[in-house]
C-alpha cells in the first residue's frame, strides 16, 4: 500500500493496451539505458563458464575415480610430479533461460526516495540481463510469452517485443510449462503472501527448472519513511488504511517486512533457487550483478 500524498506516486495503467502503449513509449530509453548499464556490469565480469562439451580448453584438474581414461592429458600429466590430470572443456551449449517482471499495478509506485518506480527498475534490468545474456550465447524469452528463446540482437529485440506485448500483470508468475532443466528468472516486489510463490516453485521443481528471484524494494515501502497522519490506499484494489501517526507503528512495520522477505528466502532457498533483494533507490547496475550472479558462478578481475 502507498500513501496518496507521497509527490512520486505513479498512476497505475487503466487497460491493458494503454499499457501496452506507455512500456513501449518508454522502451527506447529504457532499452538505451540497459545496454549501457550492461556494458558497465560486463567489464567486471566473464562469460558464463562450466564444464562440458565444447572446443575451448578450460583447466586441468587432478583425474579422479571414474573419469574416462580418454580425457587424461597425458602431456600434461607427465610434467607434473605425481598424479594424471584431466583436461577440462569450457561447455558451449545454449541455455534457455525465461525472465519475468512483474508489471502488476503495485509495481507502478514509487515513493520520493526512489530513482524510479519498481516497474520501471524490474524492465531495465530484465533488458539488461537480456543483453548480458544473448552476448554470451545464451537463449532468452519472455515467461509467459508463449515464444520460444533465441539468441543474438534478435532474440534482445523479440524480448523487448515480447515486453510491450505483454497482457498477464498479475502478481504472481505465469504457470507456464517449460522445459526440463530450464532456467527462470523472476523481478518482482513478491508481496504476495509466500505460500502463492511457493506453489508456483512446486510447479516447476518436478521438472528441474531452477534460477533466481530478485525482490525489487522502493525504499519508502521498506522502511515506512513517512510522518504524521497518513492515509494509505492499496494500488490494487486491497482498500485504505488511516495511519494516525505513523512512527508509532514503524518499528512493527519493519520486522514484518523482514519477516516476509527472510520467509520468501527461505522458500526458495529450500528449492534451490537464488533470492537477494534490490532497492530502487541504488544503481541498477548492483541488480543486474545480482541477477547474473544467480545463473551461474561469475569470474571477477
Amino acid at each position: 500500500m502507498s500513501p496518496d500524498r507521497s509527490p512520486g506516486r505513479l498512476p497505475g495503467f487503466s487497460g491493458l493496451r494503454e499499457r501496452g502503449e506507455q512500456l513501449g513509449e518508454r522502451l527506447p530509453a529504457l532499452l538505451v539505458e540497459a545496454e549501457r548499464v550492461a556494458a558497465t556490469v560486463a567489464q567486471g565480469v566473464h562469460g558464463r563458464r562450466r564444464t562440458g562439451i565444447g572446443e575451448t580448453f578450460w583447466q586441468f584438474r587432478s583425474y579422479q575415480p571414474g573419469d574416462d581414461a580418454r580425457s587424461i592429458d597425458w602431456r600434461q600429466s607427465a610434467r607434473a610430479s605425481h598424479g594424471y590430470f584431466v583436461r577440462e572443456q569450457e561447455w558451449e551449449a545454449a541455455q534457455s533461460v525465461w525472465i519475468w517482471p512483474d508489471l502488476s499495478p503495485s509495481m507502478a509506485e514509487a515513493s520520493f526516495l526512489a530513482r524510479e518506480c519498481k516497474r520501471d527498475r524490474a524492465v531495465l534490468l530484465a533488458i539488461a540481463l537480456t543483453v548480458l545474456l544473448v552476448r554470451a550465447g545464451e537463449k532468452v524469452a519472455l515467461l509467459g510469452s508463449g515464444e520460444a528463446p533465441r539468441t543474438g540482437r534478435a532474440g534482445l529485440e523479440a524480448f523487448c517485443r515480447q515486453l510491450v506485448a505483454a497482457a498477464d500483470r498479475d502478481s504472481v508468475a505465469p504457470p507456464a510449462q517449460l522445459p526440463r532443466f530450464s532456467r527462470v528468472v523472476l523481478l518482482s516486489d513478491f508481496m504476495l503472501p509466500v505460500e502463492e510463490w511457493s506453489s508456483r516453485l512446486e510447479l516447476w521443481s518436478g521438472r528441474a527448472i531452477a534460477g533466481g528471484a530478485l525482490q525489487i524494494v522502493d525504499p519508502g515501502e521498506e522502511e515506512l519513511s513517512f510522518d504524521g497522519r497518513v492515509l494509505f490506499e492499496g494500488p490494487e484494489a486491497e482498500g485504505r488504511m488511516l495511519v494516525g501517526n505513523v512512527a508509532e507503528v514503524r518499528a512493527r512495520y519493519r520486522e514484518l517486512f523482514a519477516f516476509h522477505r527472510d520467509s520468501l528466502k527461505r522458500s526458495f532457498s529450500r528449492r534451490g533457487w537464488a533470492f537477494a533483494s534490490h532497492r530502487t533507490d541504488r544503481p541498477a547496475a548492483g541488480g543486474l550483478l545480482l541477477l547474473y550472479g544467480m545463473l551461474a558462478p561469475v569470474a571477477v578481475d
